[in-house]
């Protein structure tokens, strides 16, 4: 029996009117830490939205595959009651549904999850108090109002609630101060070390993977992957940029 959680291959997708993905092939194992990286618009965050079932993205070729089963045709709700979970890089605001309903909510629909109105409010406020957020956001509207680092640590407060399997965490640390890019960086670490989950962390630099042990890295342009390698791959690309691998995607495309 394959050891892979997560295994994508021969992946085309995009929009309607756009390919974006072309012939994407990646393995993730259980417990392991993953980073792809790559330039604005490499298809990065594509990626990540088609492996969770984004509905804007169709898939033309290729499969996916989570924890065994074939999920390449599944809806986004399935998906996440499977065990992914995605971190948007700009969460959405949502009026009228409060933070606190809509989190008691979702743990309701994870069997596993499921506990008592005491202990549930318990449980919020124990990672609430681990991500220093001011237990007055519990009650106000979902991310309405909420500044970029406060979206975030509220991201954060779902993947400690939820423990998913698979956590992709798209430009997570995205327009953060240096503050609240702390205060994520402790939700991640908290989150493989209560979960021992599976992380795809998405991004183009590298400040958030100081404090991370990397076991591989990969690198997109044009929404192929180039190039793959151990987490010192990463010291190289901060030194040196994606040039040289956007060299070596114009070669593949010139073929």
């Amino acid at each position: 029996m394959s050891n892979h959680l997560l295994r994508v291959s021969g992946l085309f997708a995009g929009t309607e009117d756009k390919p974006i993905l072309h012939d994407v092939s990646l393995s993730l194992g259980a417990r392991e830490t993953h980073v792809l990286m790559g330039p604005n618009g490499a298809g990065k965050s594509t990626l990540g939205r088609v492996i969770m079932g984004d509905p804007a993205y169709q898939v033309t070729d290729g499969s996916i595959q989570f924890d065994g089963c074939d999920i390449t045709d599944q809806s986004a709700d399935k998906r996440s009651l499977a065990g992914i979970f995605l971190s948007y890089q700009a969460p959405v605001e949502v009026p009228g549904v409060p933070l606190y309903s809509y989190l008691r909510t979702i743990t309701q629909k994870r069997p596993e999850l499921k506990m008592t109105a005491r202990k549930f409010r318990a449980r919020v406020g124990e990672i609430a108090e681990q991500l220093d957020m001011d237990s007055s956001f519990i009650t106000r509207e979902l991310n309405v109002g909420f500044s970029g680092g406060e979206k975030k640590k509220i991201e954060m407060l779902q993947l400690l609630l939820l423990q998913p399997k698979l956590a992709i965490l798209d430009e997570t640390d995205s327009g953060l101060d240096v503050d609240a890019l702390s205060v994520v960086s402790r939700g991640i670490e908290a989150y493989r070390a209560a979960c021992d989950g599976t992380l795809l962390i998405i991004t183009h630099n590298t400040r958030i993977l100081e404090r991370l042990s990397v076991d591989q890295t990969h690198v997109m342009v044009r929404g192929r992957l180039v190039a793959e390698g151990p987490g010192s791959l990463i010291d190289d690309i901060d030194a040196h940029g994606f040039e040289q691998f956007e060299r070596a995607a114009e070669g593949t495309d010139a073929q």
